[in-house]
């Protein structure tokens, strides 16, 4: 019999990195979970590895791949720790990043601040050079200009230089003139051209998109490198494959060209996990709950699909208040993500009210209970003293927590100064995290034309089952679903997302002139791109599916219209009954007799999915009563302290039922059963969950 394959799931996240190591023969998955090292994350990689050696030892010799999904390079950006970066661009162009849109996102504050641009203006350089909007150059660069150019940013300190001029989009020779001179003047820099990170018009997002990539690129290929190496020295025979903030997985080389892509690498793994949910148990709509350490990530998934935005804000100064933040423009799942973890930090207000979060103690020094230093009440401190939690077998006893020191922390900090119990200010701090998430979730699944009370919300992460019945019930959702493994859950999503790459090129025509074999010339040519960045990973040609679209509007409209296209060739009267097909949906009526243009032509390029479905879980020694812990004494959300029955997960047997109040243990997270909730087990050890209706908000 051949040898096992195996393949890893590594997603580091601001407090825990969590493993999944996947047996691909008989679906037989083994997981870790460690605190993150934030000073350096493949040590919490390496020390993941050795811990899953002894488990399955041997393992690395014979792994297929490892996965990888992290958030090194959204943490480089918001903690401001990437390259010193400069820009070339064209004449007149130096201040786009701060003129932006030129719009304010709080009107009448004269006080609302901006973030700062990753280029100082010192570093912003340019280059007396012009191409029209169609491609045409109107003026051509001079070398020694840009030599010279070239030399000051030397001497400036730049260790990654942005290079974005005005419409290289339709024509890049200016763009790569000034990469070869760079390479040839200063063959250390790391450099990002516009017109292969983002070849699309707008020139603001353009230039912010280019940027931000050059800034976080010396930093992304400096950890992949050495991460290559790390597992390379464990013995690791697999290649590394990097999540896309796009939902789809990339070479780690692909990801070190274009590190702007893989920005929400870590959130974006549990929502391709909740589409593998979806589809496998025909949940039309599945809100997507994954509350880690630091941050609750959610997304409402319809029909199976999560939705994609093409533009989306990092770093904002303001958190909830869209226009604060860095432009990126690169696809996205259409995520929620919000300071809201295990590690928020409760603290009273200005105003003398509880606050929990945004901030988070992260993974050093942690929640007070964690017993590494941190001194300020966390939403995990509140937990463990409502009773969620047990002490002694948090991260299955290798954490022991401290219910002391938690105590102590609340009692100092909250309790005290506000008149409370210590039990009534953890019940506060537990409560008000579940408003502020759902509060959120509200907006969310509505701003999608979802219903709140017809989801049923997917629990994922560490703190994310214990936290999804309150969720739930403010929503007024009847239906809690929570898969094995759920503290590692968005790790498990690695294995269901599809090798892909996706590639856009601005070229506006209007549909009536539109040269059709010039146009299906562009599509062959995006193609060609995309499908490269598939066969590094050794794909087969014929193996490479390809998903076309293109964004239309109406001639003298700013905003686009996405319209998938169907195989085949194209013609001018298909063009345009697909836009007024998807305009009237949209916007309830179209206009036929106003003319329509294309802007931008998009390719997808992915492989097939492994299949991926986990085993039955074997009945063999389990029964309810095998499973019993014995009760625990718990806040109880109708009120007051009861007892609930505590369950050992892993002994749990097939088609079990219980009801709340109880708690469902396992070794990365904890299931909190609320009064009057009916549990399922099913053949595979999923935990569905009916709320009554009381507590559904019916």
């Amino acid at each position: 019999m051949p040898p096992h394959r195996y393949r890893l799931g590594c997603d580091i996240g601001g407090t825990f990195t969590d493993f999944v190591l996947l047996e691909e023969e008989t679906g037989r998955v083994v997981t870790e979970k460690r605190l993150s090292t934030p000073d350096d994350p493949a040590d919490a990689v390496e020390a993941g590895i050795r811990a899953l050696q002894q488990v399955v030892p041997g393992f690395t010799t014979t792994l297929g791949e490892v996965i990888h999904g992290t958030t090194l390079v959204i943490n480089a950006i918001i903690e401001r720790k990437g390259a010193v970066t400069g820009l070339i661009t064209t004449a007149g162009f130096r201040d786009v990043l701060e003129l932006g849109r030129e719009q304010r996102y709080a009107p009448y504050d004269v006080f609302a601040e901006f973030p700062e641009p990753l280029v100082p203006r010192r570093r912003r350089l340019e280059i007396a050079e012009r191409v029209r909007a169609d491609g045409r150059v109107l003026r051509a660069p001079d070398e020694d200009e840009i030599r010279s150019v070239i030399r000051r940013l030397v001497d400036a300190g730049a260790q990654s230089v942005a290079v974005c001029l005005l419409n290289s989009f339709e024509n890049p020779e200016h763009e790569q003139m000034v990469a070869r001179l760079l390479e040839a003047e200063a063959p250390g820099l790391a450099v990002s051209v516009s017109s292969e990170v983002l070849p699309q018009i707008r020139e603001y997002e353009r230039t912010s998109t280019t940027v931000t990539n050059a800034y976080v690129q010396p930093l992304t290929q400096r950890y992949l490198a050495g991460l290559t190496e790390r597992l390379a020295a464990l013995g690791c025979a697999g290649r590394l494959f990097i999540m896309l903030s796009s939902g789809g997985v990339t070479t780690a080389r692909t990801a070190s060209r274009f590190p702007v892509r893989i920005i929400e690498s870590g959130p974006t793994a549990g929502v391709i996990a909740g589409e593998h949910f979806s589809r496998a148990f025909g949940v039309p709509d599945l809100f997507c709950f994954d509350m880690g350490g630091t941050t609750a990530k959610s997304c409402l998934i319809r029909d199976g699909a999560a939705g994609l935005v093409e533009r989306f804000e990092v770093g904002r100064v303001q958190r909830f208040c869209k226009g604060s933040g860095l432009i990126i423009q690169v696809p996205v799942v259409d995520l929620l993500e919000i300071g809201a973890g295990g590690g928020s930090v409760a603290r009273i207000s200005k105003l003398g009210t509880l606050r929990v979060g945004p901030d988070s103690a992260g993974a050093a020094p942690g929640p007070a209970c964690y017993g590494r230093g941190g001194e300020d009440p966390c939403v995990t401190d509140a937990d463990l003293l409502l009773g969620y939690l047990d002490a002694d077998y948090f991260l299955g006893g290798a954490l022991r927590l401290d219910p002391a020191a938690a105590r102590s922390a609340v009692r100092e900090k909250l309790a005290e100064p506000l008149g409370l119990s210590v039990e009534d200010a953890a019940w506060g701090i537990h409560e008000l995290i579940d408003e502020t998430m759902a509060a959120a979730a509200r907006a969310h699944i509505a701003e999608k034309g979802g219903d709140p009370r017809a989801v049923t919300v997917l629990a994922l992460g560490g703190a994310g089952p214990v936290h999804a019945a309150g969720l739930a019930a403010r929503l007024g959702a009847r239906r809690v679903l929570v898969p094995p493994n759920a503290g590692v859950g968005s790790a498990l999503g690695f294995f269901t997302a599809p090798r892909s790459f996706d590639v856009v090129q601005s070229h506006k025509v209007r549909v009536n002139d539109a040269d059709l074999s010039a146009l299906e010339a562009l599509f062959q040519s995006l193609q060609r791109r995309a499908a490269a960045a598939l066969g590094e990973a050794g794909a087969e040609a014929d193996l490479v599916r390809f998903d076309r679209s293109v964004d239309a509007r109406f001639v003298g409209q700013g905003a686009e219209t996405s319209l998938a296209l169907p195989p085949g060739d194209l013609t001018p009267g298909m063009l345009r009954s697909l836009f007024d097909q998807r305009y009237a949906a949209l916007y309830g009526r179209t206009y036929p007799d106003s003319p329509v243009e294309l802007v931008s032509f998009r390719v997808r390029a992915s492989l097939p999915v492994r299949p991926l479905e986990l085993p039955p879980i074997d009945p063999a020694g389990r029964s309810l009563a095998a499973a019993s812990k014995g009760p625990r004494p718990a806040r109880c959300a109708r009120g007051g302290v009861v007892p609930h029955a505590v369950y050992a997960r892993a002994l749990l047997p097939p088609e079990a039922r219980l009801r709340g109040p109880a708690i469902i243990e396992e070794r990365e997270s904890t299931v909190v059963v609320p009064s009057g909730a009916e549990v399922r087990v099913d053949a595979r050890g999923f935990l569905w969950i009916d709320l009554s209706p009381d507590e559904a908000g019916a």
